[in-house]
């Protein structure tokens, strides 16, 4: 067992600071965002100030046998950034951005959040594209490759990763970028937090001010549903949406009629010109009568401005590629989303094609780049015991929706099987990530995640 000495001697070493249980401050960098995590108390937190806390950390990690987790914005579904009787390295204090207006990139903190950094950057009129949420943080999110409101334009998030300083399980910090340690720099472009922890990362920046975009609700059938994926994906690359198909909670800007009844929710993002933005938001509009058109231009930033929802104390996710979304699948989500007994139950839609399929397959190890969309199955609810109930309606209607083919989205990966990781990427691409493990995680101390084993 860890002593609260060799804790104490690992304190002295940090230009950052170790918190244990018993101090008044431990609570805050160890919540996760799913409350069911925040039962796991770790031995203690390390909070970071640097590259060579990181490694002074990782080592303390293996010389005394404490398990290892990471955690950056904390919203892991499966509890990867909190740990029970280990050790969890907080990188919120890696919050800084630095912006190079002359060669339109940004290096960010391992600690920054979405939103934070696309509000520091929108001060210059450009952006990198994140996800859909501002308090995730961009390298997690960047490390499983990064979906949200601009990557029909610009691609997914990896695609504007140009370099990214790691400690490797060796304790060796390491610059990397496509000609130094190309391999790892591949590997960490969809591979997850399997090969080390990225403190520091570069982005390219894309002159992106003006937008029109926002929160567009109709009423849900199966007819719509299929005709508003159509419409996304018919549309220009400047138009970007996440639409989740569910019943309605009741929210203050709906009409109570509305309340339990299905809709879509589609955020969307247009960074053309006005007249083509809209003309294919217009699209959406004729589906059926809008119950909130909040839709409007913006300053891209805006767009994060509702926040996010509440934290639920559970979520049971999975989600899988399609190649369509027929009225057929349609009608099966909608007749298992009315059937749920989850407090929120939800299918998400992500449509992909634009600039995420013009690159090659193997530049990155995110996969799947060929596919229509994303579909993720979601249920939140507040009673972990019920657990199972929930998993098993995500996995049914998950499964369903697949039709049989094999593959996942990293980050929404809800099932920490050997297989379900295995299946999140094509076969040639898993023997190279395994490849890369081995040669800088040979033993395996980066687990706490959709883990890749080193080969024996």
């Amino acid at each position: 067992m860890t002593s609260h000495s060799s804790l104490q001697a690992l304190s002295k070493d940090l230009a950052g600071e170790l918190i244990e249980p018993s101090q008044p401050s431990f609570d805050q960098p160890a919540t996760a965002f799913y409350d069911e995590f925040n039962k796991r108390v770790p031995r203690a937190v390390a909070r970071v100030a640097d590259a060579t806390d990181v490694a002074r950390v990782i080592g303390f990690a293996r010389e005394t046998g404490l398990a290892l987790a990471v955690r950056a914005g904390g919203h892991s579904a499966l509890g990867h950034s909190s740990i029970g009787d280990g050790l969890l390295l907080d990188l919120s204090a890696l919050r800084d951005v630095e912006v190079d207006l002359d060669g339109r990139t940004a290096w960010a903190g391992g600690g920054v959040l979405a939103g934070d950094y696309t509000k520091v950057t929108a001060e210059h009129g450009l952006v990198t594209g994140f996800g859909d949420t501002p308090t995730v943080g961009v390298s997690g999110l960047t490390l499983g490759g990064g979906v949200g409101f601009l990557h029909r334009k610009l691609g997914m998030t990896i695609d504007s990763l140009l370099a990214a300083e790691i400690v490797t399980a060796d304790g060796e910090v390491r610059l990397i970028d496509s000609e130094n340690d190309p391999d790892l720099f591949w590997a960490i472009r969809g591979g997850g937090g399997n090969f080390g922890v990225v403190t520091r990362l570069k982005f390219r920046l894309h002159p992106i001010d003006a937008v029109v975009g926002g929160m567009m609700i109709l009423p849900a059938t199966p007819g719509l549903v299929a005709e508003f994926v159509t419409a996304s994906q018919e549309a220009t690359d400047d138009l970007s949406v996440v639409a989740g198909v569910a019943l309605a909670p009741p929210l203050p800007f709906l009409p109570e009629e509305v309340h339990g009844k299905l809709i879509v929710m589609g955020f969307m993002v247009h960074a053309g010109d006005a007249d083509t933005a809209e003309r294919e938001l217009g699209r959406f509009r004729s589906l059926a009568t809008p119950l909130v058109d909040a839709v409007e231009p913006m300053r891209y930033p805006a767009i994060y401005d509702d926040g996010e929802a509440p934290h639920p104390t559970a979520m049971s996710v999975r989600s899988v590629f399609s190649d369509a979304l027929t009225v057929e699948d349609a009608g099966s989500a909608i007749d298992a989303l009315t059937s749920s007994t989850a407090d929120m139950s939800v299918l998400q839609i992500r449509v992909l094609g634009g600039a995420v399929a013009r690159v090659s397959e193997d530049a990155t190890a995110f996969g799947h780049r060929d596919r229509a969309m994303i579909l993720n199955v979601a249920a939140a609810y507040e009673d972990a015991g019920r657990r199972p109930e929930h998993e098993a309606w995500v996995g049914d209607l998950s499964r369903r929706l697949a039709g049989g083919k094999p593959g996942a989205y990293l980050n929404f990966l809800g099932d920490d099987s050997p297989d379900a990781v295995r299946a999140a990427f094509h076969p040639e691409t898993w023997e190279r990530l395994v490849e890369v493990k081995t040669k800088y995680d040979q033993d395996n101390v980066f687990s706490s995640n959709h883990n890749i084993p080193p080969r024996n």
